[in-house]
């Protein structure tokens, strides 16, 4: 039987994966956004994950033996027998673990699961979270029982927003399933659009706890190098001269400070952590780690305001441009950037905060943080007081600092500027 697969959830995963799938399979890529499946179907891809042109070569009916077709109909994923669910893991506001958007796929995919079906997630989640939260949803919905009537597998994503570079199909996967059977078919469908390869994890709960840490390490790593920026300024030693000279030898790691946000590393942790305390052990470094990190903005604001007061500027009438919105640079995702912590510590100063971002979506900013985004003409006829570079968009470099108006501060989030154009640096 040729593997028909339905892509729930057709966001920075999502897609990417159902393109990946769809030039070798009948791919059905699903989800309840309207406005999103319109937006695909003209052959638009507002993440800027898929080009336009790759987009339309894959599109095609529902009745072609391949390619993707896009719908928000429950009624045409029936006919799909592999499910794979690529919804996001979100944390509600107390940092807990928001299992909402992965229960409610899970019952989505419960209405049409009919026997011999494969249903796969690639959502980061803590270890157990497919079989002790998602398995029971399925079986309640389909009436089916677990590796029975219907099978699980966990493939973990690996997406990296903005890198065009790193793309799926070039990236290791990880694959596991419920059975030593369903787990190697889960590996060979993998396997047979993933260029880098696969390697298959000893279980479900294997391959969970794996792509978690990745993460985890991650953060980690930075919150070490953002409190040795912290310790190293309080000394008036340049930490990126630090780290580069530390660098030389063949075995240090190359983290530099920063702010963490996104939808990855400042979130996983926190699944982990909260599966941690479940089973009876407190986690001290992951959340020391997320605590130090989580400081980072306020960190960045008092700096900014310090480095005003200096200059002779009255704080509370200073204006202070804030170049970049987005959780990384030259990419649109906006989701948990934590530019935000900064904007609304200098805002508790009584600071006017201008916020300009050429990739983010005016709408979304507005949306998820109440910031009006200014237009570049606004931009080039202010004068500041002082400009943050929190994002290194390919936009930002040198020379456009040369054409803003006025002689105000400039502080470096990202050490991205040439030193002479910068005040201070993370």
């Amino acid at each position: 039987m040729t593997d028909k697969i339905a892509i729930i959830g057709l966001g920075y995963v999502g897609l990417p994966l159902a393109v990946a799938f769809a030039e070798k399979y009948k791919v059905v890529g699903f989800d309840i956004n309207a406005a999103r499946i319109e937006e695909l179907n003209n052959g638009k891809d507002h993440t800027l994950e898929i080009e336009d042109n790759l987009l339309k070569s894959v599109l095609s009916s529902k009745e072609a033996a391949k390619g993707l077709f896009n719908s928000n109909q429950l009624k045409d994923i029936v006919d799909c027998n592999v499910y794979i669910i690529t919804v996001p893991t979100p944390i509600d506001d107390d940092y807990n673990p928001d299992l909402t958007p992965l229960i409610k796929a899970s019952e989505t995919v419960g209405k049409v699961l009919k026997t011999g079906d494969i249903v796969i997630y690639e959502s980061t989640v803590y270890p157990g979270a497919t079989e002790e939260d998602c398995v029971p949803v399925l079986e309640n919905v389909s009436g089916l029982k677990y590796n029975e009537g219907f099978f699980c597998g966990y493939s973990p994503e690996r997406i990296n927003p903005g890198d065009k570079e790193h793309t799926v199909t070039k990236i290791l996967k990880v694959t596991s399933g419920s059975t030593n059977e369903i787990a190697e078919r889960v590996d060979q469908l993998y396997k047979s659009v993933i260029t880098a390869g696969t390697y298959k994890a000893a279980s479900i709960k294997v391959a969970e706890a794996a792509k978690v840490i990745e993460n985890s390490q991650r953060d980690i790593n930075i919150a070490f190098v953002n409190e040795l920026a912290m310790i190293f300024n309080k000394m008036n030693i340049d930490t990126i001269d630090v780290l580069e000279a530390a660098g030389t030898k063949w075995n240090f790691l190359p983290f530099r400070p920063g702010l963490v946000g996104g939808h990855c590393i400042g979130v996983d942790p926190y699944y982990l952590a909260q599966k941690a305390q479940k089973v009876g052990y407190y986690p001290q470094i992951l959340l020391a780690g997320r605590r130090l990190n989580n400081s980072m903005g306020p960190y960045v604001a008092s700096a900014i305001v310090k480095l005003l007061m200096k200059k002779g500027s009255v704080v509370n009438k200073s204006k202070v441009l804030v170049l970049g919105i987005t959780f990384k640079e030259n990419c649109p995702d906006i989701r948990n950037s934590r530019v935000i912590d900064i904007i609304k510590e200098l805002q508790d100063f009584d600071v006017n905060v201008d916020v300009y971002d050429p990739w983010a979506n005016r709408e979304e900013v507005k949306h998820e943080y109440g910031l009006d985004l200014i237009s570049k003409e606004v931009l080039m006829n202010t004068e500041y007081e002082g400009i943050v570079l929190a994002v290194s968009h390919k936009e930002f470099g040198g020379q456009y600092i040369n054409t803003l108006l006025g002689d105000p501060i400039v502080y470096d989030v990202k050490s991205f500027l040439p030193r002479e154009k910068v005040t201070q640096r993370l």
